[in-house]
C-alpha cells in the first residue's frame, strides 16, 4: 500500500519538517502561555502548547479546516476519543520495552504492539465508515481514505489472520515448567524451560488439597514455591526471576515468530510510529475543540475563525472580543469589547481604575493572537488578524525582590530582554510594568521604553496606572515620527456612575475623575466623609 503523508496540523511533509525545527517557530514561550492563561485552558499531557504555534497562513488555514470538522462532526471527536487511550498504551508499551533494553527487539512486546495497532485501525475504521461523506478537511479526508483503504486491503487481512493465530498461542500461556540441574551439594548449576503450558500450576499445600478434595500428585501441582515470590523477598530477586522467565519465553516463541519477523518489524517500526506521531496532534485538536465548545456555550460569548491577513499588514481587529479564561471562570454574561490596531495607533497606553478591566483586555488581545496562530477560532464575534513572529509579555511578578538588583532592576532587566528579541512583526503586552517605583521615575522610564518600541514599529499594549504616561503620548509620538516610527494612542477602562463598566474606550484619560468616582463608591470623598461625621454627631 502506497505511503501517504497524514497530519492533522500540517498540509505537507515539508511544512511539518520546517516546524519541527524550533528555530522556525514564533517566539511564544511557556511563560507567555502561562501569563495568557493558555496552559490552563488547554492542559496538554503529550506535548507543549509552544510546539504548535505558526506564522504560516497556509498552515493556519489548513488547521482551521481540521478544527471545523471536529466542531461540526461530533462522531469524529468520539472516534478520536476512543483511539486516544489505545495510542497511549502503545506509547507506554514502547517506553516499557525500551526500559528493559529491548529497543523494539522483543517478540512478545511486538505482538502486543501490533494487537494495539490493529485495535486502533479497527476503531478508526468503525468511526470513519459512518462519517466519511461528512468529512471536508484535507487532514481528515486523508486519514479517512488511508484507514478505510488499509482496512479493506488483502495485506491487512493477512496480517490479522497471522496475528490472530500467533497471539492466541501467546495468550494461552498460563505457566511454564522449569527444570533445574543440581550438583552434589544440591546447588543449582543450570536451569531451563522444559515446557510452556496453557494451564496454571496449583499449590501443593495440604490445606489447598483438602479444599480441592484432591490428594493426587501431578505435573501441575507444586511441592514448594520458589523463594523470590515468597514473603520477605526483595524486589530485586523477584525482578531477576521475572526477567529470566521472560527471556526464556522469548526464546521459546522466537522460532515460531522467526518466519513472521519481517512483518512484525515493518508494522512496529513504520505504522505504529505513524500513529504515535499523530497522538500529540489528536490531543491538541481534541482539547481545542472542547475549549471552543465551552466558550460557544457560555452566555454572551461568540467564537469565530479569524480572517488571516499577511504578516506585513500588521492587522488586528476584533469585534466583541473577550478574555476566554475570565469567561469560563464566571457564570454571568461577560463584557465584550471591540479592539483594533490601526495606522493611527499600533501601541496603546491603557489607563483606568484598579480592577477596571485593564489586565483582562490586555490578556484578551494576546489570547486572540495566540488562538489565531494555533489555527483556532478566536474569542470574538468577528476578527481579522495578521500572524506575528513572537508574543512578549511583561506582567507583574509579585512583591518578591531580587537580592542583587531589587524589584525595579529586575523589571528593567526583563524589559531589556524583550528589546533584544522583538522585531517590527512582534507583539508586546506590558501590564503594570514599572509599578515597583514612584510615579515620576516610572513615567520617565516608561516613556523611554515606549519611544523605543514605537521607533522599532512594534505593536502592543502598555496597561498602566500612570496617567502621567498617557499625558506624554503626544510628545512620544512627535519623537517617534521624527525617527520614522509608529503612532501611539490612549485607551481608557471606563467607569459609569461610579461603577466599573469594564468597557474599554479610545479616549484621553482623566485621572481625577476616576479617583473621584472610586472615592465616592467607597465613601472616601470629602462630602461622603463629612456626611458620616454629621451622622455620628446626630447619633450622640
Amino acid at each position: 500500500m502506497e505511503d501517504k503523508f497524514i497530519s492533522l496540523l500540517y498540509p505537507d511533509e515539508e511544512s511539518l519538517n520546517y516546524h519541527m525545527d524550533r528555530n522556525n517557530l514564533p517566539k511564544v514561550s511557556e511563560a507567555v502561555c502561562d501569563e495568557l492563561s493558555l496552559t490552563d485552558l488547554f492542559s496538554l499531557k503529550n506535548s507543549s502548547l509552544t510546539d504548535f504555534f505558526t506564522s504560516d497562513p497556509t498552515v493556519i488555514e489548513y488547521r482551521q479546516r481540521t478544527i471545523s470538522d471536529m466542531i461540526n462532526i461530533p462522531e469524529l471527536k468520539e472516534a478520536l476519543a476512543e483511539v486516544h487511550p489505545i495510542l497511549d498504551d502503545i506509547g507506554e508499551l514502547r517506553r516499557l520495552d525500551m526500559s528493559k533494553g529491548n529497543f523494539g527487539d522483543s517478540y512478545l512486546y511486538s505482538i502486543t504492539e501490533i494487537e494495539l495497532y490493529v485495535s486502533c485501525i479497527e476503531t478508526l475504521k468503525s468511526g470513519f465508515e459512518k462519517i466519511a461523506d461528512k468529512v471536508k478537511s484535507p487532514a481528515f479526508r486523508r486519514l479517512s481514505d488511508f484507514v478505510l483503504e488499509l482496512a479493506s486491503s488483502e495485506y491487512y487481512s493477512e496480517l490479522n489472520k497471522k496475528l490472530s493465530a500467533l497471539a492466541s498461542r501467546v495468550h494461552e500461556v498460563r505457566s511454564v515448567t522449569v527444570g533445574v540441574n543440581l550438583d552434589r551439594e544440591l546447588r543449582p548449576v543450570a536451569a531451563g524451560v522444559i515446557s510452556v503450558n496453557s494451564e496454571q500450576f496449583k499449590s501443593g499445600k495440604t490445606l489447598d488439597k483438602i479444599l480441592r478434595f484432591s490428594f493426587k500428585n501431578d505435573s501441575f501441582t507444586t511441592i514448594a514455591e520458589l523463594s523470590p515470590f515468597g514473603k520477605g523477598q526483595s524486589e530485586n530477586k523477584k525482578e531477576a526471576l521475572v526477567g529470566a522467565f521472560h527471556s526464556a519465553i522469548e526464546d521459546v516463541f522466537k522460532s515460531s515468530i522467526k518466519g513472521w519477523r519481517s512483518i512484525v518489524g515493518e508494522y512496529v517500526l513504520d505504522n505504529t510510529d505513524f500513529l504515535l506521531r499523530l497522538l500529540p496532534e489528536i490531543e491538541f485538536v481534541s482539547r481545542a475543540t472542547d475549549l471552543v465548545k465551552k466558550l460557544s456555550a457560555h452566555p454572551g460569548c461568540s467564537v469565530c475563525f479569524p480572517k488571516i491577513l499577511p504578516k506585513e499588514e500588521k492587522a488586528f481587529s476584533a469585534l466583541e472580543l473577550y478574555n476566554p479564561r475570565v469567561a469560563l471562570a464566571i457564570d454571568d454574561e461577560i463584557v465584550c469589547n471591540d479592539f483594533e490596531f490601526d495606522d493611527e495607533a499600533r501601541i496603546y497606553v491603557l489607563t483606568g481604575p484598579n480592577r477596571g478591566g485593564k489586565s483582562v483586555i490586555t490578556v484578551a488581545v494576546g489570547a486572540a493572537e495566540a488562538f489565531a496562530m494555533l489555527g483556532l477560532p478566536v474569542p470574538a464575534r468577528s476578527a481579522e488578524i495578521s500572524p506575528v513572529d513572537g508574543i512578549f509579555t511583561h506582567f507583574p511578578e509579585g512583591a518578591d525582590d531580587t537580592i542583587d538588583k531589587g524589584r525595579l532592576g529586575e523589571e528593567c532587566a526583563r524589559l531589556r530582554e524583550i528589546f533584544d528579541c522583538v522585531t517590527e512583526d512582534s507583539m508586546i503586552l506590558l501590564d503594570e510594568s514599572l509599578s515597583s517605583t514612584g510615579a515620576y521615575e516610572a513615567a520617565y522610564i516608561a516613556s523611554e521604553i515606549l519611544t523605543g518600541f514605537a521607533t522599532m514599529r512594534v505593536r502592543g499594549i502598555f496597561s498602566t496606572h500612570l496617567h502621567e504616561l498617557a499625558a506624554a503620548v503626544p510628545e512620544i509620538n512627535k519623537k517617534s515620527a521624527s525617527l520614522g516610527g509608529i503612532s501611539l494612542d490612549t485607551l481608557v477602562a471606563g467607569i459609569e456612575e461610579g461603577k466599573r463598566s469594564f468597557k474599554i474606550v479610545r479616549a484621553k484619560p482623566d485621572g481625577k475623575s476616576y479617583a473621584r468616582d472610586i472615592a465616592d463608591k467607597y465613601g472616601l470623598s470629602f462630602d461622603s466623609i463629612m456626611r458620616t461625621v454629621k451622622e455620628r454627631e446626630c447619633d450622640r
